[in-house]
């Protein structure tokens, strides 16, 4: 492989989890504002009618700016770090090595990531509020500044520690469960490499991934939503989420897994066409 298409490879995640947002933020925005639900058991469908009543269907796309960026920061550093570990260490390093270079890629995405991501999950939450309690950030930029200059540096990175455990799980779900689930395909003889198989093999890691992060989801809702002082640290966090009931750490875990699902999908077949239509793998034709 030329030094060109080395370096090609490592943007080619972020450009397709980007794509794969503006399918899947309606899903997104759903999921934070059920996470950010204290009541019992809210309907999706229900919460969703609501939501588009009362602020039209333009508000199922509140804080795509911010997820946008989000996926341009977080998921650019953990597809960029997990896809130049594996060239230089070898697409034979075994799954366990994939496992370790994909958690270590996961942690530095969810700390670059923070900051857009708590500002996503403010926009998104936002459409909820009464109008005096609004954020009312204009676009991503704007709500990072916003952040910066009336709370503090610090507080852009408020729920990082959760955010980054988060990414740890998803990365390990999602890239190197594809990457092995791909090869059993491949190697069984009935698949070819070509959109069945990444599809097959995107659908699992999703799976995956959803059961491996949702409780971390949740508590990084919270943690990113909350207003100053509101919270004492993570295990308030955790004690105020388990008043809930063990399944509180799993709220929202229906419109997660069904945007997530469709995410990690449309993420990985993104990901396989740059690659085919760019010339870093061969195109085969199949």
């Amino acid at each position: 492989m030329s030094k060109e298409n080395r370096l090609a490879r490592w943007y080619f995640g972020g450009l397709g989890s980007a794509g794969a947002a503006c399918v899947t933020h309606p899903l997104d925005l759903i999921k934070v504002q059920l996470q950010t639900t204290q009541e019992g058991k809210v309907s999706i469908i229900k919460l969703t009618g609501n939501l588009v009543r009362s602020q039209g269907i333009t508000a199922l796309y509140n804080g795509i700016s911010a997820s946008l960026l989000r996926q341009l920061t977080y998921s650019t550093t953990r597809f960029g770090i997990y896809e130049m570990g594996k060239q230089t260490f070898g697409s034979d390093m075994g799954f366990l090595g994939k496992v370790l270079l994909a958690g270590g890629a996961g942690a530095c995405g969810g700390v670059v990531g923070t900051p857009a991501d708590m500002v996503n999950v403010r926009m998104q939450n936002d459409v909820k509020l009464p109008l005096e309690q609004r954020r009312n950030y204009k676009h991503a930029i704007d709500g990072l500044w916003r952040v910066y200059s009336e709370e503090g540096f610090r507080r852009l990175f408020s729920g990082c520690s959760t955010a980054t455990s988060r990414a740890v799980f998803m990365t390990i779900g999602q890239l190197s469960f594809y990457d092995q689930v791909k090869k059993i395909l491949l190697e069984s003889g009935y698949f070819k490499d070509n959109l069945t198989t990444h599809f097959t093999a995107s659908s699992v890691a999703g799976a995956i991934a959803t059961s491996l992060t949702q409780p971390l989801d949740v508590l990084k809702t919270r943690a990113m939503n909350a207003k100053p002082g509101e919270f004492n640290g993570i295990w308030d966090i955790v004690k105020h989420t388990a008043k809930l009931g063990p399944l509180g750490f799993f709220k929202g875990y229906v419109p997660a897994f069904i945007r997530l699902a469709p995410q990690t999908i449309l993420t990985f077949v993104f990901l396989e066409q740059l690659r085919l239509n760019f010339g870093v793998l061969p195109h085969t034709g199949k």
